[in-house]
């Protein structure tokens, strides 16, 4: 071998050395169990030890701890962590990913989720409202149930409301009075699941807040009004616009709408907003007044300005057996049952004479109308009874219901005229549903609503009691019932005005 050679093989043999020694080794890769961290479905990296990030996140979060007196603070809602292999990926420290996460979603303590359902509704336009859920977060069941009863209290008499529950109500005597509850429920679903509950969620800890909020809607501070010399109960309720049932509600010292008030004493004027559908059924026995009839006779021999009374009506009572509706407090149908009905006192009729001598040109706001369109003195209730006044002039969660409703007559039950008048309106409107209006040509004009049918027509003169339609629930109604406006002009134009109609009787 000659020197040459020997000394290319030598160099060879250098330059292989180099290389093994600057090439470094092939690393033979290991994978490693670990759990991959996600948040909102985004990961954000990778931990060795699953419990050991919940341990973690507990003891950082003493603070909120101590602030629902929680045992364990819990990770966020949308925080998963499942088991994952690396090869090589970098591993973070429990420290670090708690950091990526804290300022991204809330913490989480265990409690309790309670949903209502929302009721789609009809609003005044005839248009369908659905209803939309209310979720309430509770750390104890026993809060939320407790609020519950103070809530359903707020419309129900509570000595009634006991007996029921513990089965002790009585049966009313034959000749007595009184109310038997014959079922109350909540028309929505409720539902209550144990849960994580996000920090950053309205969590009830007090019964009292909740009870307000389920009352009122809001947490907001109630609206309070101080009471005036010679206020009432139905001024300030009117005036706020409250119906003496929402007042009563709201402000639960007082127990009847005829307590009195004192000068200086402050009363709540918030507007309720239940957020839920409390449903009661009574069976009611109330006494009622049988109206009088009025019986005018004719002397031709006396002017038309003549007018005597020659026996004084007496009005008559009865016992009325009823089953009435109520949602929150409010009555929104009432069946009477005719075959109860006791008469205990029968009324006595009144009787007028009036004179129809002509003294010279008849002149006046009727003049050109006929006899039969000038009104009488009195008016006429426009039901048959016996009645029951399911909703007064008064307002209703805020607006005015601008007539009162009468129910318990019947479906097809006879509507009669109040009063002489001319009919100005027989229509169909949905709110109104089937609707008479009557003009009495002395400013006042009556209105009919809801009707099963109308048997008058726009034009056409009628007389006190004469049977114009018959009961219904035509149009946006709750029941069968007659809708009785009292209006100072022609209802709803410009410049009219509604009176409460009980002024009338």
């Amino acid at each position: 071998m000659n020197l040459k050679t020997i000394l290319t093989i030598t160099i060879a043999l250098m330059i292989s050395l180099v290389i093994l020694f600057i090439t470094p080794k092939e690393e033979t890769l290991t994978p490693k169990n670990v759990y991959r961290v996600y948040l909102a479905g985004k990961s954000v990296g990778l931990i060795n030890d699953k419990d050991s990030l919940d341990e973690y996140i507990d003891k950082e979060q003493q603070t909120l701890k101590d602030k629902y007196k929680a045992d364990k603070v819990y990770a966020p809602e949308d925080l998963e962590i499942v088991k994952d292999i690396t090869f090589k990926e970098n591993i973070s420290t429990t420290e670090e990913i708690y950091n990526k996460i804290k300022d991204i979603e809330p913490f989480t303590i265990k409690g309790y989720e309670i949903t209502i359902e929302g009721l789609d509704t009809t609003n005044e336009q005839g248009e369908e409202i659905k209803g939309k859920d209310q979720t309430i977060y509770v750390l104890d069941k026993a809060v939320f149930e407790e609020s519950m009863d103070n809530t359903i209290r707020s419309f129900v008499d509570s000595d009634n409301y006991d007996k029921y529950l513990n089965n002790e109500q009585k049966e009313i005597e034959s000749g007595d009075t009184g109310t038997i509850i014959e079922n109350i429920y909540i028309e929505n679903k409720i539902t209550i699941k144990e849960t994580n509950i996000p920090s950053d969620e309205t969590i009830y800890e007090s019964v009292d807040d909740l009870s307000k909020y389920l009352l009122f809607g809001t947490l907001d501070e109630q609206q309070k009004y101080t009471v005036q010399r010679g206020d009432t109960i139905s001024d300030v309720s009117f005036n706020n616009k409250l119906s003496n049932e929402e007042f009563l509600i709201a402000n639960p010292e007082f127990t009847d709408a005829n307590n009195l008030l004192y000068e200086g004493q402050n009363v709540t004027i918030s507007i309720i907003k239940p957020q839920f559908r409390l449903v009661e059924i009574d069976h009611q026995v109330t006494t009622q007044d049988i109206p009088y009839e009025t019986e005018t006779r004719y002397d031709n021999s006396k002017y038309t300005n003549y007018e005597e009374t020659i026996q004084e009506g007496v009005v008559g009572s009865q016992l009325v057996t009823s089953k009435v509706e109520k949602v929150n407090g409010q009555v929104e149908n009432a069946v009477i049952d005719n075959t109860a009905t006791k008469v205990l006192k029968e009324p006595i009729k009144r009787i007028i004479v009036k004179g129809t001598k002509q003294a010279g040109g008849s002149g006046g706001v009727n003049s050109g109308l006929s006899s039969n369109s000038k009104v009488e003195g009195y008016w006429l209730w426009p039901t048959r009874t016996p009645y029951y006044i399911s909703s007064p002039y008064s307002y209703r969660w805020g607006t005015l219901h601008d007539g009162m409703d009468i129910a318990g007559a019947g479906y097809g039950s006879p509507i009669y005229a109040s009063n002489n008048g001319i009919v100005v309106a027989s229509s169909y409107k949905w709110d109104n549903g089937q609707y008479i209006v009557i003009n009495h040509n002395n400013g006042y004009y009556t209105m009919y609503a809801h009707l099963a049918e109308r048997y008058v027509s726009v034009g056409q003169e009628v007389t006190q009691g004469q049977t114009i339609g018959s009961m219904g629930q035509s149009g946006f109604a709750t029941g069968v019932h007659l809708h009785f406006g009292l209006w100072r002009g022609f209802p709803y134009s410009r410049g009219s005005s509604s009176m409460n109609p009980m002024s009338l009787f």
